[in-house]
């Protein structure tokens, strides 16, 4: 069944309504074979296709409908995926990776996506908008022939319908400014036109001629109501008129059981998820080799730069304040590789999640776990190498010692999530993944300023404000550092009338107003603040989303 009607006549709206997602209060009720059609009920057993739709990028094709969660697994999901992709004409480009594929096969692969589902009905947005005659007429036949073939009846919206898409339609319903001028079956259209003297004439599009019929004319004033009270007058007698049904839009789909009726469980669609995120950080292209260099050599090699600078430093009191930049490099540049990648690698899974919300098939909490789980292993490998790299140049490589070795992995592990959730908890609302960077950062650096000890020492810092650098991460990843760099290092310093040999414990003292750190509070503080954070994402996600933010990310 084709909805036809110009822009703004409601042809969105009424999918919106069908679909349950319609923002405002409605009126009446639809019906699905006969039973009130709930949100629940059609996000189980319906699809909706929109024109705006993501994909993962390094995943191919025949991967993005595998991993569309659905009760179904094993062969019987394999056999499902192969049957779509026969269906959709999309077997040869299987192996295709979804960045690649133009306009018309992702189209199809959007449709892909619900039919997995098994759905009794499918709703699709103007889904010939863009594409060429060619593969609109291949698109409309496909989707006639899976209608046939599997029971699914499909209702899509056309803005500029063309002649040789007639013949696949069974019902076509016009409309204007939400007011029905028409719907029942194409032959009968045909036939009520005729009727009540407007028959279409020979050689002409009857799609066509009668959405103009429907639609007003705005060229002037006075066409402008000619064409407004002939609308009215269309509208109102077609109220009268009774029409005789065509049936059910769908014989087959009137009974239809779908395969995969009900809603996967939360871990199974976590385990979708999850392996969907390895796919794509695994995969054999650009997007996987740029999520791997991310993920796992950033960090080292940004701290890499650090021996350009920092390689030859001593333990005089000058050596002790290129230490103490050295401390502050290594938050900064922790924080700041956090905050890259997420920016970078995140943005795509938020969107995806945002057009899967109204589909119901996972909550936030769930894309979080799924996206940690992967995320939070890369993280730790990386600061693991991370580590290996600065470890000479903050302690000495002569006397090595697992424990101080353990201190620095948690300061640069636990600050790098720090920067990461930070940004994960700001990308649900804000929509532009830069304006999340400068804020992050904005807050990242104050913290650095006010808390690190290395910018400025805590004596000339007011009593409130060294009392709030304790709600900071920043402090406790600070103290670590500075704890190993000047407690655990011996002093090879001879003081002379030129050399001053300062002691670690007024040092420390000065900088952080501790003689003696607790490195066991540190270590529990930082990681509090990684997982903690982490944790209030999770909560986060699950309130839904404003409308304003969804209208966003939608755009």
């Amino acid at each position: 069944m084709a909805i036809l009607g110009s822009k703004g006549s409601g042809k969105r709206a009424l999918l919106d309504v069908i679909s349950r997602r319609a923002d405002g209060s409605t009126r009446g009720q639809v019906l699905l074979n006969g039973s009130p059609l709930t949100k629940a009920l059609f996000q189980q057993r319906c699809g909706y296709v929109t024109q705006s739709c993501t994909f993962i990028p390094g995943l191919t094709v025949a991967q993005t409908l595998h991993y569309t969660p659905t009760i179904l697994s094993g062969y019987l999901k394999s056999s499902k995926v192969r049957q779509v992709l026969a269906d959709l004409a999309l077997s040869q480009v299987a192996h295709k990776r979804v960045e690649y594929l133009n306009i018309s096969e992702a189209r199809r692969l959007a449709i892909g996506v619900q039919l997995v589902r098994d759905p009794v009905m499918l709703l699709l947005d103007e889904p010939t908008q863009g594409l060429d005659p060619l593969s609109a007429y291949l698109l409309i036949s496909i989707l006639s022939n899976t209608a046939k073939k599997t029971g699914c009846g499909i209702l899509l919206s056309l803005e500029k319908p063309r002649s040789d898409v007639f013949p696949f339609l069974d019902r076509a319903l016009f409309l204007c400014l939400g007011g029905v001028v028409y719907s029942g079956g194409t032959r009968a259209m045909l036939e009520y036109f005729h009727s009540i003297g407007f028959p279409c004439p020979q050689l002409e599009n009857p799609l066509m001629y009668y959405l103009c019929l429907s639609t007003v004319d705005r060229r002037s004033r006075d066409r402008f109501l000619e064409s407004s009270q002939q609308i009215e007058a269309l509208v109102e007698r077609f109220s009268r008129e009774t029409i005789v049904s065509d049936g059910p839009l769908n014989n087959m789909g009137s009974g239809k059981v779908p395969l995969a009726y009900g809603k996967p469980g939360e871990l199974k669609v976590w385990v979708m998820l999850y392996l969907k995120l390895l796919a794509s950080t695994f995969s054999c292209g650009l997007t996987g080799l740029k999520s791997l260099f991310m993920r796992l050599i950033l960090l080292p090699l940004t701290m890499s730069l650090m021996w350009l600078f920092y390689n030859n430093v001593g333990d005089d009191a000058h050596g002790f304040f290129s230490k103490n930049g050295l401390i502050l490099n290594i938050i900064g540049l922790s924080y700041g590789c956090g905050i890259l990648v997420t920016i970078t690698l995140y943005p795509i899974w938020r969107k995806r999640f945002a057009q899967d919300i109204p589909e119901g098939l996972y909550s936030g909490a769930t894309l979080l776990i799924a996206y940690n789980s992967v995320s939070i292993p890369f993280s730790i490998i990386s600061s693991i190498i991370a580590s290996c790299v600065i470890y000479p140049i903050l302690l000495d490589p002569k006397f090595p010692n697992g424990v101080v070795f353990a201190y620095l992995l948690v300061a640069l592990w636990s600050s790098f999530v720090l920067a990461e959730q930070l940004c994960i908890a700001f990308l649900l609302v804000v929509k532009v993944p830069f304006n999340v960077a400068i804020t992050a950062t904005y807050i990242l650096v104050i913290s650095m300023a006010l808390a690190s000890g290395t910018v400025r020492s805590f004596k000339g810092l007011q009593p409130w404000l060294q009392d709030n650098t304790k709600g900071t991460h920043t402090r406790y990843a600070s103290s670590l550092l500075h704890s190993i760099a000047f407690q655990t290092r011996k002093m090879n310093c001879t003081p002379t009338a030129s050399v001053i040999c300062p002691k670690p414990a007024d040092f420390l003292h000065e900088r952080l107003g501790l003689a003696d750190p607790d490195e066991t509070i540190d270590i529990a503080a930082s990681c509090a603040f990684a997982i903690g954070l982490a944790a209030f994402n999770m909560l986060l996600y699950l309130f839904p989303m404003p409308k304003c933010v969804k209208q966003k990310l939608k755009d």
